[in-house]
């Protein structure tokens, strides 16, 4: 599987054919290898055939990831099982043993923001986010920037200094609010500026993402220019005062480097013996612009040469990060720590798509090799920070393995909680941590669904026993916790352990429940709770886990609230449509006279007979 290829399959069309033809229509798995022999991707696939015919279709639309592996196939090679689950299990086991280029991911730090601009909207908006390619196809997202910081003021900036849209929904059905007023927002929910005139100064803004504030700087210098030749004097000053925002934003920014006209970037990594971060800085016109950043965990399998492995990595990075940039933003020199896998090959490609040659260059010497050497710097900063949370997060789960007699650290933890005023808008949170840390991309909330439980009655047990049986219903799945923590005493734990002895899973799932008063830890069927100190590293950790639980359904029973509280009662009765409403509250001017009216005074009403009437009063006094 390791013979030398000369050159790509996309580059000899006959040869491509021929590979394609020999495939067969049987389920099973395939390998996709480089001109060196390596193995780029491993793939499994119910028709074989049909599956590696869709990578080379002028037709078929890839992720940027996928389109880059292609250009590079230069062999393929396959094997054929009996089922599609063969192949699975095939597929997985090989790609443990081999670990191919293109299936080891960069791995996605939620702590890491990005922006990202929706540009598949109409009015686009844009807005931090830790999820990347979530939405639309045609969306653009930037970073990962590691001062969120001074990310979230140079949003705030940018909302002061043009005219966007401030808010993701209007606030009155038929006329713009304030922000229009007072020139902060264009009139995007009346669609008072054209598309093409707001996605223009979206465009701004992504120009500041992108690095390339000099630029926006001097086309603005130039529209200022023509506003003041035609006598336009406030729009002059409104660019004037623009362009003085986009300078302060860079000011004290200033790297020391020859040839300022010359955008680039830095790349450079620090690893321990399991984990690895990256930086990547952005230099444009002298000003370091942006500071990305990347962590990923190394290869079990790592070869004795590091500078190659470290040169793999950076340049996994790379692709990963130019794959979902637009060709302006790619600089045209690219500083390296260590030499790339295929450096000829990536500077080619990244030029492809520049218009316009780009060099990846080693730096030994001088003012360049100390700009990498800085940006080694941050990133064993990085590294040393991430380290000493993981050790803490480790040590916490280990003591918490130790209190609570678990076979194994629990990697997956699963927090529950209810939140409601007295019954009114009952929710609950299901919060998770993984190695420790929150993963909010796999948070949930829940409506309680009893009609036992309304406004004036609450039922806490009841809920959490809903909650459970709803998360386990259909069984164990791939995402199944190593513990569950249930915010509550004996009370909330023992309505949750009946649900598991109905869904047989009491014995299959490890559970506790944290009273909030002492802190005190529960097992089931245990009256007594266990013996603990509040402050040791695992009951911290389940504190946490309970605090952030309480945080998320809190939030999510505000929304509810306010929503409940935007609508009027009379939207929940049968029959009312606007017209009778309106009448209805003419007649008796609030509702509190509504609700102690007797049916034959609200019969009374125009429009409202007998029946409808005995139906009002009904669900006032149930």
């Amino acid at each position: 599987m390791t013979t030398l290829i000369q050159r790509p399959l996309l580059k000899e069309p006959e040869k491509l054919q021929q590979r394609l033809k020999e495939i067969p229509a049987e389920p099973g798995v395939y390998f996709m290898h480089s001109r060196q022999g390596d193995i780029l991707y491993i793939g499994k696939s119910k028709v074989l055939r049909n599956r590696v015919r869709s990578y080379f279709r002028e037709s078929r639309v890839h992720s940027p990831r996928i389109e880059m592996m292609v250009q590079q196939v230069a062999e393929i090679e396959f094997i054929v099982t009996d089922t599609e689950a063969e192949a699975l299990a095939l597929e997985a086991n090989l790609i443990k043993q081999h670990q191919p280029y293109y299936n080891v991911l960069l791995k996605d730090d939620k702590k890491y923001p990005y922006v990202c601009i929706t540009w598949s909207e109409e009015y686009p908006r844009f807005f931090v986010t830790r999820k990347r390619n979530i939405g639309h196809q045609g969306d653009r997202y930037y970073g990962p920037y590691v001062d969120s910081r001074l990310l979230r003021y140079t949003i705030s900036l940018m909302k002061r200094i043009f005219p966007l849209r401030q808010r993701r929904r209007p606030l009155f059905k038929h006329r713009p609010c304030l922000n229009y007023d007072i020139g902060r927002c264009p009139g995007v929910c009346q669609k008072l500026i054209s598309s093409e005139d707001y996605r223009q100064t979206v465009q701004k803004i992504a120009m500041v993402f992108q690095g390339r504030s000099s630029e926006l700087e001097d086309s603005l210098k130039e529209q200022m220019a023509i506003a003041a030749e035609n006598l336009r004097f406030e729009k002059a000053a409104q660019i004037r005062d623009q362009i003085k925002a986009i300078s302060a934003l860079n000011a004290d920014q200033k790297v020391s480097l020859p040839d300022d006209r010359v955008s680039r970037d830095a790349i450079a990594l620090a690893a321990d013996d399991h984990h690895c971060a990256i930086q990547l800085f952005q230099v444009r016109a002298g000003r370091l612009v942006g500071r990305l950043g990347f962590f990923t965990e190394l290869p079990a399998n790592l070869s004795d040469n590091l500078e190659q492995e470290y040169g793999k990595i950076l340049q996994h990075v790379l692709e990963n990060h130019y794959a979902n940039v637009d060709g302006v933003e790619i600089p045209a020199e690219i500083l390296v720590q260590y030499p790339l896998r295929d450096q000829d090959w990536l500077a080619g490609f990244l030029g492809d798509r520049r218009a316009g040659k780009v060099q990846i260059l080693q730096p030994q010497r001088q003012l360049k090799a100390e700009l990498i050497a800085m940006v080694e710097r941050n990133a064993q900063y990085e590294l040393t920070r991430t380290q000493r949370a993981a050790d803490r997060n480790l040590a916490a789960m280990e003591d918490l393995a130790t209190l609570l007699d678990l076979p194994i650290p629990p990697k997956r933890i699963e927090g529950y909680d209810i939140s409601h005023i007295q019954g009114s808008n009952a929710v609950a949170s299901q919060v998770v941590f993984i190695d420790g840390i929150p993963a909010k991309q796999d948070y949930r909330h829940y409506k309680i669904q009893n009609p036992d439980i309304h406004i004036g009655r609450s039922d806490d047990f009841a809920s959490m026993a809903e909650i459970m049986r709803r998360r386990f219903q259909k069984g164990l799945t791939k995402d199944a916790p190593d513990l569950i923590m249930i915010d509550g005493g004996k009370g909330q734990l023992s309505a949750v352990m009946k649900v598991m002895e109905e869904l047989d899973l009491a014995d299959k799932l490890n559970i506790v429940s944290l009273a909030k008063k002492q802190e005190q830890v529960y097992f089931p069927y245990e009256s007594n709770p266990i013996n603990s100190d509040k402050e040791q590293p695992g009951i911290q950790l389940l504190r946490r886990v309970r605090d952030e639980a309480h945080r998320f359904a809190v939030g999510f029973h505000r929304q509810q609230r306010l929503k409940s509280s935007r609508r009027s009662q009379l939207d929940d009765i049968p029959g009312l449509g606007h017209h009778r409403k309106k009448q209805l509250l003419a007649h008796f001017h609030s509702l509190d006279y509504l609700r102690e009216a007797k049916p034959e005074q609200i019969a009374e009403v125009k429009g409202i007979g007998n029946r409808l009437a005995e139906d009002i009063h009904r669900y006032f006094h149930p």
